[in-house]
């Protein structure tokens, strides 16, 4: 096995066994700056012996024992002094916590990194970290914040876990109801890290990260089968995912849903995400912000070409999404519905509108961009092309507005 091909299967551990292996380790030892830090020592030590000594046939069983190893090793250095040993034979001894309604490591540890104690940011940092096995830096970066700003939320956020001995167990039926909204935000953007990663130097869709948000939203689903935000989650998710193989082109390029091959759209999970949109309009009660955004994808992904789209009918659910959140993200993403409906000049003013509230975001100017094209106005759109190309992090789209851009007359 070559050189590269040691690096790519180090790589693809560290996509698909991340979470296994901290999740693991958390269950194990009950504290997560353990869990982190003898994850990491293990990925290191792959580095160093993969190459010489070959890729194990079973990476994820081998990063685990080896992170097991490195996190005793760390407890017996602890234990110089009386209290720590106190502290260290307490983990060993103490009686696991229940496992609750599905026993799934990484679900606990999705549950404790979102525990309502902890701020929303917190809690997302934490996740997309532990969770998601993104770096400080690429969460800095899909934030627009600092690095050291991550960093410190993070370092709090276990100290405060630690602090308030918060369990590493999903939450009893009783208290599931009030646990699960702070989860499915976080669920929601570490499946769009996947769907649009921002590392520069990462591949531009991970898959991995999509798969486990999926899989982690199922989990929730089958214990609460009735609540319909997480049915709608599911289904924005499955409905994103159908598309995923049709949105990269050969050559690296983001492909816009407009342009896709939607024969090459995946009917199977297509017909489960409507099928779960059907149900939640069957059940007649008022639809939640996931349950909208469902619908939306359901209108999408039902037309054969994007000629056949029912624009109508987007723009009425946005409407009513309008209603539930007026944020200008949600204004922007209508004003793109709004151009195929009422055409691009009527959009750009709408979109004109949110300057001042999104003028760091790449998606306003890329709108903008589109519909000055659209509208014969060249020069103010490559200027429009040039500024969402500066801020997008993730290559593919890049490719994409840069092409778009060196089109123009």
């Amino acid at each position: 096995m070559s050189a590269a091909d040691v690096r790519a299967a180090i790589t693809r551990a560290h996509h698909e066994e991340w979470a296994r292996v901290v999740a693991a380790l958390t269950r194990r030892f009950g504290d997560l700056d353990i869990a982190e830090e003898a994850a990491a020592e293990a990925f290191a030590a792959a580095v160093v012996r993969w190459p010489e000594d070959g890729v194990p046939p079973n990476p994820g069983a081998w990063l685990t024992t080896t992170a097991n190893r490195k996190a005793i090793d760390q407890i017996r250095r602890e234990t110089k002094r009386a209290d720590k040993q106190k502290e260290a034979q307490l983990l060993y001894d103490a009686p696991p916590e229940p496992l609750g309604a599905i026993d799934d490591d990484r679900l606990r540890l999705i549950f404790t990194c979102c525990h309502p104690a902890l701020a929303m940011e917190t809690r997302v940092a934490l996740a997309l970290r532990l969770v998601g096995g993104l770096t400080v830096a690429e969460i800095a970066r899909a934030f627009l914040v600092r690095e050291n700003t991550v960093g410190q939320r993070i370092t709090r956020a276990k100290a405060k876990i630690k602090a308030a001995r918060i369990p590493y167990r999903v939450p009893t039926a009783e208290d599931l109801p009030a646990r699960v909204s702070g989860v499915l935000a976080v669920l929601l953007l570490v499946f769009n890290e996947g769907y649009l990663a921002t590392g520069p130097d990462t591949d531009p869709v991970r898959h991995d990260l999509t798969a486990e948000a999926i899989r982690l939203t199922r989990l929730i689903h089958a214990l609460m089968p009735d609540d319909g935000e997480v049915a709608g989650l599911l289904a924005l998710m499955l409905l994103t995912e159908a598309r995923r193989t049709a949105r990269v082109s050969a050559s690296g390029e983001l492909i816009p849903l407009g342009e896709q091959d939607r024969g090459a759209w995946d009917t199977t999970l297509i017909a489960e995400g409507h099928r779960l949109v059907r149900e939640r309009v069957a059940a007649g009660v008022a639809p939640g912000r996931y349950q909208i955004l469902a619908a939306i994808n359901a209108v999408h992904t039902s037309a054969r070409d994007v000629r056949d789209t029912d624009w109508s009918q987007v723009v009425a659910l946005y409407d009513r999404f309008v209603r539930l959140d007026p944020s200008p993200i949600i204004a922007l993403n209508r004003a793109v519905a709004v151009a195929e409906l009422d055409g691009p000049e009527v959009a750009l003013a709408a979109v004109d509108r949110l300057d001042d509230r999104l003028a760091g975001y790449h998606a306003y100017h890329a709108t903008r961009a589109d519909l000055l094209r659209r509208l014969g106005r060249s020069h103010m759109s490559r200027a429009a092309y040039d500024r969402a190309i500066e801020l997008a992090g993730n290559t593919a789209e890049i490719a994409y507005l840069t092409r778009r851009r060196d089109q123009l007359r």
